[in-house]
């Protein structure tokens, strides 16, 4: 160890001094070169940068944001200063916002404040209302009391009855008839007696015996109990005489009716119906003594005739069979081939002044032998002007075979299909009235005047002292033409000058009289009940509604309301109804309508709502009084009361202060496109309810949930899959106006409106939205149904339209039951059928509203108009139509009512008007 130490030091250890000593000296130069090399050279570069000036400096911060010269430095130097400018605008726009939130504040306690304030005043002006209500409940009471029915004065068996008239002959309603057994609320119960109750009642003739019957069961006026009668009736002929069963005499039939049950020894309050088959009838009632008992029979003499109180009655010639409607000769042509024609004889011979000296003027007739000197005139001036040829007329007055008639009455010839084929080629049909002035009333004149009603030749009645029947009630003027036989030589003149439409009114005139009073038994009965009843003022009983056989169904959530449909902006349409419905107020009219529009009611013509009509023999509609026009007395307050601007676009129109309509629509087995129906009138105004007639036999799905459209939804079960049970007087619909739509019908709710609105304006048309017209087939003679885009239409689709209630009266019980079993037939029609009753009525056409041309839904499944038979069905609907009524009642219009600023947003001070065009 020693000498390796020692032997370092010496020369054998230099080099590795050598080595520490350079190791030593590099790591100084090292930590030199690290150290302060760097802090050299930075001290030298600042001297150099403070030296050459700002503008020389290589390193070294620079002012003026001098540094943001390279590209990228500047990009961030834009995206920092967008930056600072959008946290300032956000800074500015908080504070702004701070000062609106303030306001809104300020605002909102106010509105609260103002809230409470109308709180309080509308509180107020309920108690205000309801003090004015009950005050004018007061007065009301105070001024019209509530009257009380009248007593009753139910008949007694031994009553004594009314004090005598003077004579048989004196005796009218007022001295012969018992008012208190007829109060005006009693209904008009009649008791009818049984013909086998009566001795004579074996005599009758089997055929009127079996009319009279069945007539009495169809009757609402007929009651089983005899002690609350207003009228009896007895039928006393027609007689025929047999070997068993020989007509009584005279005091033996009087002493029968007074053994009657209920005769009370004067017979008042009686009313003995003789019913005429044959021109040739017994008036064996003329020598008996019928005492207060009141007589209906198509014969009378002068003598026994009591003006005011005795009826004159039709013949009763289809007494069992119908009319068939199919065989009745068109109305058109005006003209036909005969001006005039007559056919008869007369029995006994006359002294003809035509044969036995010179020529007497008729002043000097009438001083003698006027009746036979008349007759015979007659037939000279008859016979000239067919000779003339001026006319092609028919008259004879011979007959091969003439039916048995009464002295001085001129007999029928022939066969009744006979004599019906010639007066369907008359123009007119003379009818001479019996040459004795005694004789005012005979069957064999009824029996002319029924047949020429019948076939639609028009009656031109020769003599002014004759009765037709129910002349006190009916206006012959407006379907016959009477004539006193001292004008004979001037009735040519006359036919000739009248005007083709005067003769159709008078023609279709008397093919309602003679369709409504003397057609059928069933009228024959009806209308000699109606002449009584109207006499003394009674109110006929309301008409029958078709009862709503209710289908329970569960309503689902809150419907909601389609934005295309029914958002109508700031557009008022009307209040939505959160009250209870509002049905239309009902028998508004029963006695006025009785007593103050008799010959209204009884010579219903073509016009508004005349033909087809409810007369006296038919039952008072329930509403009828505001449909006829009549004027109720009231302030239009929620009808008319709009003014200017949005005030007028609010309100309702019209005459009616406050009314609502009832939708009925009609389904099958669409329960889908049904319900989306029934949602889209949520939110209707003025709508009443909803009644949908379910016309399929398959009852709703059980899991169905209906839309709670906030009204009534009616569900109604009907007997049959029937077109007709769209217009059925269902009792459910409460209001004068029906929608009828069908279920997959598209209607905005201006739409709906603006129809009600014009509805309103005129409530005897249809008002809707579809248009078709029909048209003359010139190739095939005869109507077709068009449904192609026209600036001209005569029919407006039911499938969306606006009707009066009364017409679901007419079509269901009135209109022709063969028009009903065609649209069953056809599954189609129906509403073509409303059309034509429509304008059969009215004598006008329809209205359209609106551009709209079709309502179908996209999407639906597919209706029944898609069929390829469709169209052809229709043509033949028309066709059909058309002979039942005779004529062709639609009628053309160029009309249509467009909303010019019924949906224009109008300001208070604006538009004064509503204008159609």
């Amino acid at each position: 160890m020693m000498q390796r130490n020692g032997g370092g030091v010496g020369p054998g250890g230099q080099p590795w001094l050598l080595r520490r000593v350079r190791l030593t000296w590099l790591s100084f130069m090292l930590f030199f070169i690290l150290v302060f090399f760097p802090l050299i050279a930075h001290y030298y570069l600042t001297t150099i940068d403070e030296a050459g000036g700002p503008d020389k400096r290589i390193f070294g911060p620079r002012p003026g944001g001098e540094l943001c010269e390279t590209k990228h430095v500047q990009d961030l130097c834009r995206i920092r200063e967008s930056v600072s400018e959008e946290l300032l605008q956000l800074e500015a726009k908080r504070q702004e916002l701070n000062g609106e939130i303030s306001r809104l504040n300020l605002r909102i306690e106010a509105c609260k404040r103002s809230i409470d304030s109308a709180k309080q005043d509308l509180l107020q002006l309920k108690n205000v209302i309801s003090q004015t209500e009950h005050s004018y409940k007061e007065l009301m009471a105070q001024n019209q009391p509530k009257l009380s029915l009248p007593v009753r004065l139910l008949p007694d068996k031994d009553d004594p009855g009314l004090p005598p008239p003077k004579s048989a002959r004196a005796c009218r309603l007022r001295s012969c008839f018992d008012y208190a057994r007829c109060p005006l609320t009693s209904g008009f119960p009649v008791y009818v007696y049984d013909t086998a109750s009566y001795p004579w009642g074996e005599s009758l003739d089997p055929l009127v015996k079996q009319a009279f019957a069945t007539s009495v069961k169809s009757s609402i006026y007929v009651t089983n109990n005899p002690s609350i009668a207003c009228l009896y009736v007895v039928l006393v002929g027609e007689l025929q005489e047999t070997p068993s069963s020989p007509l009584p005499a005279s005091l033996e039939l009087e002493k029968q009716l007074k053994a009657l049950p209920y005769w009370r020894s004067d017979g008042h309050n009686h009313l003995l119906v003789h019913l005429s088959r044959k021109s040739m009838t017994q008036n064996f009632l003329y020598n008996v003594s019928t005492g207060r008992a009141a007589v209906a029979q198509s014969t009378f003499l002068e003598q026994q005739y009591r003006e005011g109180f005795d009826l004159v009655v039709s013949p009763l010639v289809h007494a069992l069979s119908e009319p068939n409607f199919l065989e009745v000769p068109p109305q058109v042509p005006v003209k036909r081939k005969y001006l005039f024609t007559f056919q008869g004889e007369k029995v006994e011979s006359l002294r003809s002044s035509l044969q036995e000296g010179p020529h007497q003027s008729f002043e000097e007739e009438m001083e003698g032998d006027a009746p036979a000197d008349y007759d015979d005139r007659i037939i000279g001036t008859l016979k000239a002007v067919q000779d003339s040829r001026l006319d092609q007329v028919l008259v004879e007055f011979t007959c091969k075979s003439p039916r048995p008639s009464l002295p001085t009455e001129w007999a029928l010839c022939g066969e009744r299909e006979e004599r019906l084929e010639v007066l369907k080629a008359s123009t007119f049909a003379l009818v001479i009235s019996p040459g004795d002035c005694q004789l005012v009333a005979s069957a064999g004149s009824s029996m002319r005047l029924f047949e020429a009603l019948e076939v639609g030749a028009i009656p031109v009645v020769l003599g002014d002292h004759a009765r037709l029947p129910y002349h006190e009630l009916i206006r012959w003027s407006e379907a016959a033409i009477m004539v006193p036989k001292p004008r004979i030589t001037e009735l040519h003149f006359l036919l000739r000058s009248l005007s083709d439409n005067d003769l159709l009114a008078m023609r279709r005139q008397g093919r309602f009289l003679w369709e409504t009073y003397f057609s059928t038994s069933e009228n024959v009965l009806g209308t000699i009940l109606a002449s009584v009843r109207t006499s003394i003022q009674v109110p006929a009983a309301p008409i029958r509604e078709e009862p709503a056989q209710e289908i329970p169904h569960k309503a689902g959530k809150m419907a909601g309301t389609d934005a295309n449909l029914a958002d109508n902006g700031d557009l008022d349409l009307g209040p939505v109804e959160t009250e209870p419905p509002y049905a239309s107020p009902r028998f508004l009219r029963n006695f006025t309508y009785t007593s103050a529009n008799t010959y209204q009611t009884w010579n219903r013509a073509p016009g508004p709502f005349h033909l087809f009509p409810h007369t006296p023999l038919d039952p008072v509609l329930p509403s009828e009084a505001k449909f006829l026009g009549s004027g109720t007395g009231f302030r239009p307050i929620g009808g008319g009361a709009g003014g200017s601007g949005k005030e007028f676009q609010a309100a309702l129109g019209g005459n009616v202060p406050r009314e609502q309509f009832t939708v009925v629509m009609l389904t099958y087995e669409r329960e889908e496109v049904l319900m989306n129906s029934l949602e889209r009138l949520n939110g209707l105004p003025y709508l009443n309810k909803v009644v949908v007639v379910w016309n399929s036999p398959k009852p709703p799905s059980d899991d169905l949930l209906w839309p709670d459209i906030g009204l009534p939804i009616v569900v109604v079960r009907t007997e049959k899959n029937s077109l007709n049970n769209r217009f059925l007087p269902w009792d459910a619909v409460e209001t004068e106006a029906i929608l009828s739509i069908d279920d997959d019908a598209h209607l905005r709710h201006d739409e709906i409106m603006f129809g009600f609105r014009v509805w309103r304006e005129a409530r005897d048309r249809i008002v809707g939205f579809p248009g078709r017209f029909h048209a003359w087939d010139v190739n095939h003679q005869s109507w077709l149904y068009n449904s192609n885009y026209s600036c001209e239409l005569s029919m407006v689709l039911t499938g969306a339209a606006f009707f009066h209630k009364y017409y679901a009266y007419l079509y269901s019980y009135v209109m022709p039951q063969a028009i009903r079993d065609m649209v069953d037939e056809y599954i189609n029609c129906e509403d073509i059928a409303m059309n034509f009753l429509v304008s059969h009525i009215t004598r006008k056409p329809p209205i359209k509203v609106t551009s709209r041309w079709t309502f179908r839904c996209p999407g639906c499944p597919q209706a029944l108009s898609h069929d390829d038979s469709h169209f052809h069905e229709r043509h033949k609907c028309i066709n059909f139509f058309v002979k039942v009524y005779g004529y062709m009642p639609l009628l053309y219009t160029q009309f249509r009512v467009d909303s010019v600023l019924f949906k224009t947003r109008l300001p208070h001070d604006k538009t004064k008007c509503f204008k159609f065009i």
